[in-house]
């Protein structure tokens, strides 16, 4: 791994500072390091190397005292983010510690973080759709927030790049408003997958069910070898078949021998310059010993995550900006999006008892968006759009948990695979309203006296229309599909559980309105960048992540360009 700066004397000079390791922190690193600048990555959390920092890669339930469930203590440290039913024994330190960090839930709202090297590229769901421009001109035409600076055309050639070096394997499909990436080949749709399949394509013209696309590896690439089909991904992949940080983009930074990494490094603000006009630098705190310490670098890249980078920039106050780094607008901390989640429908399917799968495929189906493409699809009920993912499969001995039989009748069923079954959920575009708000709590700090977030966010109208449609369907389309024993849901989640979490430091034409240009830099602080979850304008349907790779490679190539101009 990368050279470490633990000892370092508190003023070290680099060419650029990375704020974050996660997804957009790694491409940032990587794209800036090939290009010659000394970087420094500066992390919150601790050191996770690839494959020698994975402890629970390969263990079996049977290895784990509690099976993989979290004890009383554990519980307590994970009290917020264990709500999302994502953490368990095998995975739980890749999260963050909510008793030492704390945030307020103005109104529910769940904040999954992961606080170490790699941030959530650890733990990431890998879906990867690029967006289209019935995305990037949607706030324009309907009047919803402010409009994009950018259109497809700008980030078009970053997402071929990106995909080449991540690998994304997926199905060419031909739509405009879905449009087809840089594909390894895709994973395969088991038998009930594809009969269903041929039913809603029937039944429903212009709806496709396709194989996930998704950053797995179905070949091998750069060294990485292929996707094992284990589904232990969240306790990192030894295979470096998954897209992460540490896998990937990081190990890419640390052979050019630009990059330097400190671990343990929380962020207190970005220094800003009054004479100069620009940012100098970076003020941390020492994680292990709270000193405070300096850093200096000519650009800064602020990829700390969606709601964190937002909190940086509030914390950076100056005499030029004192409402926060950026803040002329007013617009940093507002506009919060996430995707809505976990509604949708499931059931059984007949007549395939003959068949199986081998493995366990860490990828489900995708139902691209189908409704207010154009005029004949349009919806009086809603704006925006929805799509579905979700997959089939047979139950295994698993089922037999909550089961009152005993004996051995009973243990000799769990050896049998159980019936066929499949669901779908949907997720859905929240709107960019000004009133979805994060700012600073200087009555609650953290572990290191730091103001914390409040968070003051809730679903409105418009997502409480599209996740009825979403129920509706899903309901139907299995029904139409010829499915039995039929259960259609709303699970009430607040926002948060989608884990996409966007916008707060918009990208927008008017500094007036917005807080970055079409570069991702401060309008009024170029030399500061922001290209993690905090840029977006909106929030489209589709999974958000391939994008922030693509504007951090676009905005990393344009930073170097303006340093050359001397511009920066």
């Amino acid at each position: 791994m990368a050279n470490f700066n633990i000892d370092a004397k508190q003023n070290m000079t680099y060419d650029a500072i990375v704020i974050g390791s996660g997804i957009s922190g790694g491409w940032a690193a990587k794209e800036l390091c090939e290009k010659g600048l000394k970087t420094l990555v500066l992390e919150r959390g601790r050191m996770v190397e690839h494959v020698k920092d994975y402890p629970t890669m390969n263990l079996d339930p049977w290895d784990m005292e509690l099976r993989g469930g979290l004890t009383p203590e554990l519980q307590k440290k994970h009290y917020k983010g264990g709500r999302s039913g994502f953490i368990g024994e095998t995975n739980e330190h890749f999260h963050a510690n909510d008793l030492e960090n704390p945030y307020t839930e103005v109104k529910p709202f769940m904040w999954v973080r992961a606080h170490q090297m790699g941030g959530r590229s650890i733990l990431w769901g890998k879906q990867c759709y690029r967006w289209s421009d019935l995305d990037f001109e949607a706030n324009a035409k309907d009047g919803h927030g402010v409009d994009w600076p950018i259109r497809y055309r700008d980030i078009e050639p970053w997402y071929t790049y990106v995909e080449k070096f991540a690998g994304i394997s997926g199905d060419p499909l031909g739509l405009p408003h879905l449009p087809d990436s840089h594909f390894l080949p895709p994973m395969e749709l088991n038998c009930v997958e594809k009969h269903i399949k041929s039913r809603i394509e029937k039944d429903y013209p212009g709806r496709h069910l396709i194989i996930g696309r998704v950053a797995h590896l179905t070949v091998p690439l750069n060294g990485r070898g292929k996707c094992q089909y284990r589904n232990r991904c969240d306790r990192g992949c030894p295979y470096g078949a998954y897209f992460s940080s540490n896998a990937v983009t990081l190990p890419a930074a640390n052979a050019t021998g630009n990059l330097t990494i400190r671990p343990f490094s929380i962020v207190q603000s970005i220094i800003y310059d009054e004479e100069k006009g620009k940012a100098s630098g970076v003020r941390i705190i020492d994680a292990e010993t709270n000193e405070v310490m300096e850093y200096y670098a000519r650009i800064i890249f602020c990829n700390a995550s969606a709601l964190s980078s937002t909190q940086i920039l509030l914390n950076s106050t100056s005499n030029r900006f004192p409402n926060g780094l950026g803040n002329d607008s007013g617009e940093l901390g507002h506009n919060l999006m996430d995707h809505t989640y976990r509604i949708g429908a499931m059931g059984v399917v007949e007549g395939f008892e003959d068949q199986y799968y081998k493995g366990r495929r860490p990828n489900g189906i995708y139902i691209p968006r189908y409704v207010n493409l154009d005029e004949k699809t349009k919806s009086d009920k809603f704006v925006r759009g929805f799509g579905f993912q979700g997959g089939g499969g047979r139950s295994g001995w698993g089922a037999g948990a909550n089961l009152e039989d005993f004996g051995g009748d009973f243990k000799d069923s769990l050896m049998k695979p159980g019936p066929w079954e499949f669901f779908i959920t949907g997720f859905a575009e929240c709107l960019p309203y000004h009133e979805n708000k994060v700012y600073l709590n200087k009555d609650v700090l953290d572990k290191w006296g730091q103001p914390t977030l409040s968070i003051d966010c809730e679903w409105k109208e418009n997502e409480k229309a599209l996740n009825k449609q979403i129920r509706q369907d899903a309901k139907e389309m299995l029904e139409r599909a010829g499915l039995k024993d039929i259960v259609d849901f709303d699970n009430q989640h607040e926002p948060g559980f989608g884990i996409h979490e966007m916008g707060t430091a918009r990208m927008g034409r008017d500094p007036k309105t917005s807080v970055l240009n079409g570069t991702n830099q401060v309008h009024a602080c170029k030399n500061v960048f922001v290209t993690d979850g905090a840029c977006m304008t909106s929030s489209s349907c589709v999974n958000p992540s391939l994008t922030y790779m693509a504007l951090t490679a676009r905005a990393a190539n344009h930073a170097v360009s303006e340093l050359k101009k001397l511009n920066l």
